[in-house]
């Protein structure tokens, strides 16, 4: 029996069908149901940084991650409602011509969509307010430790996880719903929403948005001998087939991590399990501890001085950054990543590291703010993943050893001997600067 009339699934990190808790939830619970995502204004406004926390190359790949949704929702019957506004603006919007009585939306790793859900919980008191987990392998009663005993670091959060046998104990994905309830009457609410606005950027063609996408990704990479040769591959820079490619639809939600690691699982049933199939796992493990990081750690996820209280010895020069965000810097291998990533919103693991290392020890510039690029540019920028590496990278996170600085001389001769990425990336057309800007000062 239904419990309530109207329910209201408030999409944001989970743009998919399959797998997706909240969805079975609802369908089971409420006789329409109502799909909103919001895309906040501040998004494509300068923030802090001079920066956008949206790129028009991630802004189209999310444009394309909605429109599958779209689509597959009126295979349901269903609609899905997008909007250019806060959810604080487009809820209430909502509620003033739906008589809402539940809302349905995922557990959240970032401050600031776990603001908005707390302030709708204050607002609307009245109504049913369903939360559950949708990002992670296990939900944190699973864990073998509160959150706030989250282990220091990556090694210990494993092994704790790897003792528990947890693996094992991660919960079957859920199927596809097969039917919906059906929606109320949407026509005037349309009117009121703002539509988000189209890019006329296309996005990566490597690259196409969407749960169904990601299907196809999934079970082209798990179809061929690639990931037995993971962990051998993986480091390269600029070859598809060397690394998994997954992390842009887990960003957006459109691919389940549980569906993703089920696969895995099959695949090392039928093709027998090695350290490559298992470092694709390992992967995984670290996604999973930087989403439990970020919900640990919370706003100190973004703070200087990191979850170490010790604020390192960089400052903001405006030149250096300017020459690293535009791949103009004195490192060839540096230049080609930025520029790689400028064009296509990907960079390989690898590549993430030396720009990073070169930022806070070459350039000796502040962390956050190449974190903060790296959000405006990658096309699977995560909030959880992307600042918590960049804080390891800086040594004011989760690394034990600290401050781990690359040599680029020698990761070029390991990593492209031939130099054949930095040619097709124009990595070569360095800058020659001494490295004097008009002002420097330490940002707080």
């Amino acid at each position: 029996m239904c419990m309530y009339r109207i329910g209201l699934i408030w999409l944001q990190h989970d743009l998919r069908l399959d797998d997706h808790p909240l969805i079975h939830q609802a369908a089971s619970e409420c006789q329409q149901l109502i799909f909103l995502y919001c895309l906040p204004p501040q998004s494509m406004q300068a923030n802090r940084y001079s920066l956008h926390s949206m790129g028009t190359l991630r802004k189209h790949f999310l444009q394309q991650t909605l429109a599958d949704l779209a689509r597959q929702l009126r295979a349901y019957g269903q609609t899905l409602l997008t909007c250019q506004h806060d959810p604080l603006t487009a809820l209430p919007l909502v509620m003033q011509h739906h008589r809402i009585d539940a809302i349905y939306y995922s557990e959240a790793a970032g401050t600031y969509e776990q603001h908005y859900q707390r302030l709708l919980q204050q607002r609307f008191p009245y109504i049913a307010h369903h939360c559950e987990t949708s990002a992670t392998l296990w939900r944190a009663s699973q864990l073998p430790f509160a959150i706030d005993e989250l282990p220091a670091s990556f090694s210990k959060f494993r092994k704790c996880i790897e003792q528990e046998n947890l693996r094992d104990a991660v919960a079957a994905p859920l199927a596809t719903p097969t039917q919906l309830p059906p929606a109320p009457v949407l026509s005037q609410l349309k009117t009121l929403l703002r539509p988000i606005e189209a890019t006329t950027t296309n996005a990566s063609a490597a690259f196409q948005g969407g749960s169904q996408a990601a299907q196809a990704h999934l079970e082209s990479y798990f179809s061929s001998a690639a990931p037995l040769h993971y962990k051998q591959t993986r480091n390269a820079l600029d070859d598809w087939s060397s690394s998994t490619k997954f992390s842009p639809w887990l960003a957006t939600g459109a691919l389940s991590v549980r569906r993703l690691l089920q696969r895995l699982t099959a695949y090392e049933q039928t093709h027998g399990s090695n350290d490559s199939t298992y470092w694709i796992f390992f992967e995984l493990l670290w996604r999973e501890y930087f989403q439990w990081y970020a919900h640990r750690y919370q706003q100190r996820l973004f703070a200087s001085s990191g979850i170490k209280q010790q604020r390192p010895t960089t400052s903001f020069y405006p030149s250096r950054f300017q020459q690293w965000c535009s791949g103009t810097t004195a490192y060839p291998i540096v230049n080609a990543c930025m520029r790689q990533l400028n064009a296509t919103g990907y960079m390989s693991n690898r590549g993430r590291q030396l720009v990073a290392s070169c930022f806070v020890h070459e350039l000796q510039l502040d962390w956050r703010y190449g974190a903060a690029y790296f959000e405006q540019q990658l096309l699977d920028y995560d909030v959880a993943s992307n600042w918590g590496n960049w804080q390891y990278l800086a040594g004011v996170g989760a690394d034990p050893r600290g401050h781990r600085r690359f040599d680029l001389a020698k990761q070029t001769q390991q990593y492209d001997p031939d130099g054949v990425f930095i040619r097709r990336w124009q990595g070569e057309q360095v800058h020659q600067s001494d490295w004097l800007d008009a002002a420097d000062w330490p940002v707080d």
